[in-house]
């Protein structure tokens, strides 16, 4: 009996050690399945988590983009349509609280009374008199009516057989019939001014005269062919002028050429302006430009790195850096960029402030204080980069701190010499005729139309600089007389 149950205690525990066995098994085999599809999940979620990253990156990045505009990057006004505003709408000028309009102690523009008559009294202009009222002779008040008088003018030219019997045809008559100095002078006005075609210029001339004139495309073109040609010894006074200069400001923009792209660059003090047609903005094609090649004095311009093989010294435009600086701000939150946004304009204010009072410098230490300022600025942005969230927004904030330290010099050469502007603005404002032509006519069909319209605007901007009649010296020009030497 006692066997027996002995026996049966045995194989009861076995039994069940056996099922505890396929249990443990069974739980193995499902710990084992739960550890794999926790590595599983755990794999995944951290691929989602760097998905993620990068999605917030992306989207950090195509934010940027989408919220860049003339205020906050180098992309012109004409691109501006952040938050629904309409394009050419955005100034950097703050509000002053002024009423808008002229202001009390500005001068204006219009004719008096007392310009018209000294203009009668040099005899410069026609004049002529009409009467209203009672009867002439008796009391009367004086009213202006300045206008234009627009009439074809045909000059006869007789030339005369000399003694020999032979006639002598100056080259500029071997035509029957030719266009005078007025036609040609007004074309070429028009065609610098970039906003017509030479086909349109000629309508436009032909419905002023009556539509009597009978101009056509090729006419204006060849118009401007000749001044392009009869220009070029001005041209190369101006660059022997400009070579002289301690500071010349320069930049450059795109226009198409027979579809392609290409430049135009330019070069301007406060009396010249210089434009070259260029392939591009590259080293190889700044190279062939003989001006950089001669040029000994400081270069103004937008961080052109190509540019700084040329000269002996170069001014970074501070604008364009306080658009980057204001975008970065946008985009980090980050405080340096604000604060050095303020240091900069800080600093342009009292140049400007000892420039009025007749000044020429600032104290060393003065000057000594600022750049303290500004490098404890960048040590500063480099502190909060490290926090910086999005990289995206990281990696170009760490590259603006980089350039603010490499290039200081350059940006606060204005500083150091107040013959150095704050900004590249003047060349940038000479720069709007080119980009002008590029809307309004679509470029041009070939390198030498390029290089034509260039030399034509060269002469152009730098009459209107130097306040010459722009009219009356481009007839000159077209009679043979150089306008400027």
């Amino acid at each position: 009996m006692g066997g027996n149950y002995e026996k049966s205690i045995y194989n009861q525990l076995m039994d069940v050690m056996a099922r505890l066995d396929s249990v443990e098994k069974e739980n193995r085999r499902e710990v084992s399945r739960l550890n794999g599809e926790i590595a599983d999940l755990k794999k995944e979620n951290q691929e989602l988590k760097e998905e993620n990253k990068r999605l917030l990156d992306d989207n950090a990045r195509l934010k940027s983009m989408i919220n860049n505009d003339s205020s906050n990057s180098s992309l012109p006004p004409s691109t501006d349509q952040k938050g629904g505003k309409p394009a050419n709408t955005y100034h950097s000028r703050t509000k002053s609280g002024r009423k808008a309009g002229g202001q009390k102690g500005h001068k204006g523009t219009a004719l008096t009374k007392a310009d018209v008559e000294e203009k009668l009294r040099k005899g410069t202009w026609k004049h002529e008199i009409r009467t209203l009222g009672g009867t002439a002779g008796g009391p009367y008040v004086t009213k202006y009516v300045i206008d234009l008088e627009v009439s074809p003018k045909i000059t006869e030219i007789r030339i005369y057989a000399e003694e020999d019997g032979k006639f002598h045809i100056p080259a500029e008559y071997r035509s029957d019939v030719i266009y005078g100095p007025d036609v040609k002078a007004l074309a070429a006005a028009l065609y610098s001014e970039g906003v017509m075609s030479n086909d349109r210029i000629a309508v436009f001339l032909n419905a002023a005269s009556g539509d009597e004139l009978e101009l056509s495309e090729g006419s204006i073109y060849g118009f401007c062919r000749k001044l392009s040609e009869g220009v070029q010894e001005s041209i190369r006074h101006l660059e022997a002028h400009m070579l002289n200069q301690e500071v010349v400001a320069t930049d450059a923009t795109v226009v198409s050429v027979n579809g392609k792209q290409a430049g135009i660059r330019n070069f301007s003090i406060g009396d010249t302006v210089l434009y070259r047609a260029m392939k591009s903005k590259s080293l190889e094609a700044l190279e062939k430009v003989e001006f950089l090649i001669r040029y000994t004095g400081i270069l103004v311009h937008d961080h052109e790195t190509a540019l700084y093989h040329f000269g002996t010294g170069h001014g970074e435009c501070n604008v364009h850096l306080l658009r980057y600086l204001r975008k970065n701000t946008e985009e980090t939150g980050n405080g340096w960029s604000k604060e050095m946004s303020g240091l900069l304009n800080r600093m342009n204010r009292e140049k400007k402030s000892l420039q009025k009072e007749g000044k020429s410098a600032f104290e060393e230490g003065t000057i000594a204080a600022y750049e303290k300022e500004y490098a404890e600025l960048i040590r500063k942005g480099r502190e909060e980069n490290r926090n910086t969230r999005h990289r995206y927004a990281k990696k170009d904030e760490k590259t603006l701190l980089n350039r603010l330290e490499k290039y200081q010099k350059n940006h606060l050469l204005f500083l150091h010499n107040f013959s150095v502007p704050f900004d590249n603005n003047m060349s940038e404002r000479d720069l709007r005729k080119a980009k002008n032509r590029q809307k309004m006519a679509g470029g041009f069909r070939k390198e030498s139309g390029n290089e034509m319209y260039c030399a034509i605007l060269t002469i152009v901007e730098t009459l209107k600089r130097r306040k010459m009649g722009l009219i009356e010296n481009l007839k000159k020009i077209f009679m043979g007389t150089p306008a400027i030497f």
